[in-house]
C-alpha cells in the first residue's frame, strides 16, 4: 500500500497489449460479420443499422416497447460504436437528465455514480437481468445494448429502484463465423483496442471471445489516466434447439490514476470571506493536486451459467446463476477551498497561496451469488388472453470495507494553489486492522400478467415480494441485524387507437429498506438505545417511491421511427429527517416530489438518415421536511436540472462516407439547495447550464475496413462536469479532443 508509482510509464504494458490484440485479429477469422443474430428477445441485424429497438431483453417485459406502459430508452451497439462510448457513463449521455456525481467533500465516489429523475440510480444496474453491485466503472466492450427503464422499478428488480434501472445486455455466442476489431488513438494521448470473435464449434455450439486493452490519458487533466484490460468468454450449447446452456466468464482489471479534481477558485459562484481571494482568477484546469502515491486498482470477475428451455406447451424457462467479485483499492488526494482551506499570508503575491489537501484511502470488496428463475407463458380464459411472466430470485450480497488510519497533512504539505507539484510524495492512510462487513440475503417471488381484451386494450399488472435480512458487523459496535418483507407492484392500462400507436397510464412503486442499497448499514444509535440517527440503521423504516406516468407511443414512417411522450409524477415517502422536537433524533416523515415530461424520437428517418433524441424536464421539491437543511420543506433536489436534452444523428452521404454528430444540453444543477439560504455566501451554489457539441465521420476504405473520426466538444465549451457537495472542488468539463478509430471486420 505504500509503494510509489511512476505514473508516466507504469501502464505501458496495457498499451502494448492493445496493439498486440489489434494485430491478432486478421489471424482469427476471414469470414464476414454475421448477418442476423437472435439474443434473448433482441433481434440485431447487421445490415440494418437503425437506432430503434422494438423489444428489450428481459423476459419480464412480455410486450413490444410500443405496448409497454413505461418510458424505455435503448442505446444500441451502433450508437456506442459511432460515438466510441467506451464506458457506461459515456453511453448514458444519450439519455437526457442523467447526471454524474462527484461525492461528499473530501471523498470521491467510486465507479458509476449517477442520478436519474432526481434519485440515485447507481445501484440499480443489472447485467443480463441480474443485479450488479460492482464498485468499478463498467466498460462497453462486451455489450450488445444498454436498456434504460425509467419510473419506479420495485416490481421488476426489487429494492432501491426509485427512478428506474439500467440493464446491460452482454454479447452472446451464435452459430455464425464472425470477427471484428477496433483500434483507437486519442488526441490527448493513448490508445484502446477491442476484439470480438465468434465461432461455431459444432452443429449447435458456439464460442465467443471479446477482448479489450487500453491506456488513455484523461482529456485536459494532467497525470490522470485510465489503463487496463478485460476478457469476456462465452460458450453456448444447444443453440437453435429447445434446450440451451450458456457459460459466461468476464474478468477485468484497472490500473488508473484517479482524479481528485481542482479547487473551485475563480469559477462562477466561488465564495471566500476574504474579498481578495474571492476575486482571484481560476486555477489552470489541467492542474493536478495529487501525489505520486495516488492510484486506483480495480479487479472484477463474473461467472455466469444460464439454462434455457422451450417447453412444447409454449412455456419458456430460463435459470441464471452468477458468482461475482469486485475489489477496489484507491488512494486519492482531495482539495478544500472553503474559508479555512486557502492560506494567503501575503494577499498581494498569489504565487505564495496554498490550499489544503486531504487524503483518502478506500479498500473494499463486493461479492455476490445470485440465482434467478423465470417462466413466461400465454393462456386464454374466455375473451381474455394472458401473457404471463413469473419467477423466483435468491441472492447473497456481501461488502467488506477495510478501515484506514487518518492522515493529517503538515502545513508544508499543502499544495501551491496555482502551481501544484504533481510529483509530491504524500503519506498513504495505512490499514488499521478494522473492517465493516455487511451481508444481505434476499429471497423474491414475482408475477406479471398482461391481459389482452378486444383488439385495442391491454392491462398490465405485476407484484413482487422480497424477504430480506441484513447483518452488519464491526469490531467497535459489534453486530446489528435487520429484516423485513417488501411488497412492490405496478399496473398499467394501454389503449391502441391504431396498431402503430398506444396511449397509456401506469402506476408503480418501489421500496428501499435501510442499508440495502449500497450495503452500508449503520450501527449508530442514540446513547445505546434503539433510536436511530442514521438512515442506514435497521431500525429506520423503508422509504417508498410511487410513480404515476401517462404517455403516448407512436411508430411512424412504416414503423422505422418511434415517437414517445410521457408525463411522470413521483412521490418519495417516509424520508428519514431530523425530529423537529428533538434535535439529533430522526424520524421517517419526509416527502419529496419529482415531476416532469420525457419526449423522445428514435429510428431511421430515411434509409440513409438515423436519429435518436430526447428531452426531459424535471421539477423537484421537498414537500414535507424539517429544519434548515437540504431536506427542509421547499428544498429542491441536488444535481437535477429543470431541462436536459440530447441528440445524435448520422447521414450516409455515399456508400463509403457517413457524417453526423450530436449535442447535449444540461440545465443548471443546484448544489446549495437549503431554502432561504443566501447564495452570495455559498461556495459555487450551482453548476451553470452548458451545451456540448460532438462531430462524427466514417469512411469505408474497403468493404471490411473503415476509419472514423470523432471530435468531442467541437466548440470547446468551458463548463463544470462535476462538483462536490461542499462546492470546494470540481472536475472541469473535457475540452475539445479527437479520436481516430480503425474498424475492421474479417
Amino acid at each position: 500500500m505504500s509503494h510509489i508509482r511512476n505514473r508516466k510509464h507504469a501502464s505501458n504494458r496495457y498499451l502494448t497489449a492493445a496493439l498486440m490484440a489489434a494485430a491478432a485479429v486478421p489471424a482469427l477469422s476471414a469470414t464476414a460479420l454475421a448477418q442476423d443474430k437472435k439474443l434473448e428477445g433482441v433481434t440485431v441485424t447487421a445490415d440494418d443499422n437503425s437506432y430503434k429497438a422494438d423489444v428489450v431483453s428481459s423476459p419480464k417485459q412480455t410486450q413490444a416497447l410500443i405496448d409497454t406502459p413505461q418510458t424505455v430508452s435503448v442505446i444500441k451497439k451502433e450508437v456506442l460504436q459511432q460515438q466510441q462510448a467506451a464506458s457506461l457513463m459515456e453511453a448514458l449521455r444519450n439519455v437526457p437528465g442523467i447526471t454524474v456525481q462527484m461525492g461528499e467533500n473530501g471523498n470521491t465516489s467510486a465507479g458509476d455514480t449517477f442520478q436519474m429523475r432526481g434519485f440515485d440510480a447507481s445501484t440499480s444496474v443489472l447485467v443480463d437481468g441480474v443485479r450488479d453491485m460492482s464498485s468499478a466503472s463498467r466498460d462497453t466492450f462486451n455489450l450488445e445494448q444498454v436498456e434504460v427503464i425509467r419510473g419506479a422499478g420495485g416490481a421488476d428488480i426489487g429494492r432501491g429502484a426509485s427512478s428506474g434501472y439500467i440493464n446491460l445486455v452482454s454479447k452472446h455466442p451464435t452459430l455464425e463465423a464472425a470477427a471484428s476489431g477496433t483500434l483507437a488513438a486519442y488526441s490527448q494521448g493513448g490508445a484502446r483496442a477491442t476484439v470480438d470473435v465468434n465461432r461455431a464449434v459444432g452443429k449447435t455450439s458456439g464460442l465467443r471471445l471479446n477482448l479489450m486493452a487500453e491506456d488513455v490519458n484523461a482529456v485536459g487533466r494532467d497525470e490522470v489516466k485510465k489503463s487496463g484490460y478485460a476478457v469476456a468468454a462465452a460458450y453456448g450449447i444447444g443453440i437453435g434447439t429447445p434446450t440451451r446452456l450458456y457459460g459466461f466468464a468476464q474478468v477485468s482489471k484497472g490500473d488508473n490514476v484517479p482524479d481528485g479534481g481542482i479547487p473551485s477558485v475563480g469559477y462562477p459562484g466561488f465564495y471566500n470571506a476574504t474579498p481578495t481571494i474571492q476575486a482571484a482568477p481560476r486555477v489552470d484546469p489541467e492542474n493536478y493536486y495529487g501525489s505520486v502515491r495516488d492510484y486506483e486498482d480495480t479487479e472484477s470477475s463474473q461467472f455466469t451459467v444460464k439454462f434455457e428451455h422451450d417447453f412444447e406447451s409454449g412455456v419458456y424457462m430460463t435459470n441464471t446463476t452468477r458468482l461475482s467479485r469486485t475489489s477496489l483499492d484507491r488512494v486519492l488526494t482531495g482539495v478544500s477551498t472553503g474559508n479555512a482551506g486557502i492560506f494567503a499570508t501575503n494577499l498581494t503575491d498569489r504565487s505564495t497561496w496554498t490550499v489544503n489537501r486531504s487524503r483518502q484511502h478506500v479498500v473494499k470488496d463486493n461479492d455476490a451469488l445470485i440465482n434467478a428463475t423465470n417462466f413466461t407463458a400465454s393462456a386464454t380464459t374466455g375473451a381474455f388472453t394472458h401473457d404471463l411472466s413469473y419467477g423466483l430470485e435468491f441472492s447473497t450480497e456481501k461488502v467488506a470495507v477495510y478501515g484506514v488510519n487518518a492522515v493529517t497533512l503538515l502545513d508544508d504539505q499543502r499544495a501551491n494553489l496555482y502551481r501544484p507539484n504533481p510529483n509530491v510524495d504524500l503519506p498513504v492512510n495505512g490499514l488499521n486492522g478494522t473492517r465493516t462487513f455487511v451481508k444481505l440475503n434476499v429471497g423474491s417471488a414475482y408475477l406479471f400478467d398482461t391481459i389482452h381484451f378486444g383488439e385495442k386494450w391491454l392491462f398490465n399488472a405485476g407484484v413482487r415480494v422480497d424477504s430480506y435480512g441484513i447483518t452488519t458487523k464491526t469490531l467497535t459496535n459489534g453486530q446489528i441485524e435487520g429484516d423485513g418483507t417488501l411488497t412492490s407492484y405496478k399496473a398499467g392500462l394501454v389503449y391502441k387507437p391504431v396498431e402503430t400507436a398506444s396511449l397509456y397510464v401506469a402506476y408503480a412503486n418501489s421500496k428501499t429498506p435501510p442499508g440495502t442499497v449500497n450495503l452500508g448499514a449503520s450501527t449508530t444509535t442514540v446513547g445505546g438505545s434503539d433510536v436511530a440517527t442514521n438512515i442506514n440503521n435497521p431500525n429506520v423504516d423503508p422509504t417508498e417511491t410511487r410513480n404515476l406516468e401517462a404517455g403516448v407511443k407512436w411508430d411512424v414512417l412504416s414503423g422505422r421511427v418511434s415517437l414517445t411522450a410521457a408525463y411522470y409524477s413521483t412521490e418519495h415517502l417516509n424520508e428519514f429527517v431530523e425530529n423537529p422536537f428533538n434535535t439529533g433524533f430522526g424520524e421517517n416523515f419526509g416527502k419529496r416530489a419529482v415531476k416532469g415530461f420525457d419526449l423522445g424520437v428514435v429510428g431511421k428517418i430515411t434509409d440513409k438518415w438515423n436519429l435518436t433524441a430526447g428531452i426531459q424536464t424535471m421539477d423537484t421539491k421537498v414537500e414535507e421536511g424539517q429544519g434548515t437543511t437540504t431536506s427542509a420543506t421547499g428544498a429542491v433536489t441536488r444535481w437535477s436540472p429543470e431541462l436536459a436534452a440530447t441528440v445524435w444523428t448520422t447521414y450516409e452521404v455515399s456508400p463509403k462516407l457517413t457524417l453526423g454528430g450530436g449535442a447535449r444540453y444540461t440545465g443548471e444543477q443546484v448544489r446549495a439547495n437549503t431554502p432561504g439560504v443566501d447564495l452570495a455566501t455559498q461556495n459555487v451554489p450551482f453548476i451553470p447550464e452548458y451545451w456540448v457539441v460532438d462531430a462524427y465521420g466514417s469512411y469505408k476504405l474497403t468493404d471490411k475496413v473503415s476509419v472514423q473520426l470523432n471530435v468531442y466538444n467541437l466548440l470547446d465549451e468551458d463548463y463544470i462536469a462535476t462538483l462536490n457537495n461542499g462546492g470546494s472542488r470540481l472536475i472541469p468539463g473535457a475540452p475539445r479532443s479527437a479520436t481516430v478509430t480503425l474498424n475492421y471486420q474479417f
